[in-house]
């Protein structure tokens, strides 16, 4: 992974063919619920600090599963500039809201692919495609 790259993993919640998904103060797209990795740690303690920072909620860790890792266009940054995201899907307790940073979140279908960022639109096509986003 270059400098060019963005780490970041991110956590996948399908209810009724909709995925949950956040809106940061002062952006706008949609992204889905996660973040970059601390020095050192693993995937499923990242996910886990993130949804927690964000929703408020707890992700149950042994419940982490790996969904997939996709790479596109960073939104906001230069050319050249990518994300990698690697998603988990995960049991949680607690009701998702919105913390400090997060301005708002939303339960998203395949229509709303255009609100998104252009990561997060290749993994609305995938899931679309394997029927899991209405």
């Amino acid at each position: 992974m270059t400098d060019r790259t963005i780490d970041k993993i991110a956590w996948i919640l399908l209810d009724g063919g909709r995925v949950l998904s956040t809106r940061s103060r002062g952006k706008d797209v949609y992204y889905l619920p996660g973040g970059k990795r601390e020095p050192g740690e693993s995937d499923v303690r990242t996910l886990v600090r993130e949804v927690k920072e964000e929703l408020t909620v707890d992700v149950l860790p042994e419940t982490a599963a790996h969904l997939g890792t996709w790479e596109a266009q960073a939104h906001g940054h230069a050319g050249g500039v990518t994300v990698r995201m690697t998603c988990y899907t995960a049991d949680h307790t607690g009701t998702p809201a919105p913390s400090s940073e997060i301005e708002e979140i939303a339960w998203l279908g395949y229509a709303d692919r255009g609100r998104v960022s252009p990561v997060d639109q290749l993994i609305f096509d995938d899931l679309h495609a394997a029927g899991r986003l209405r």
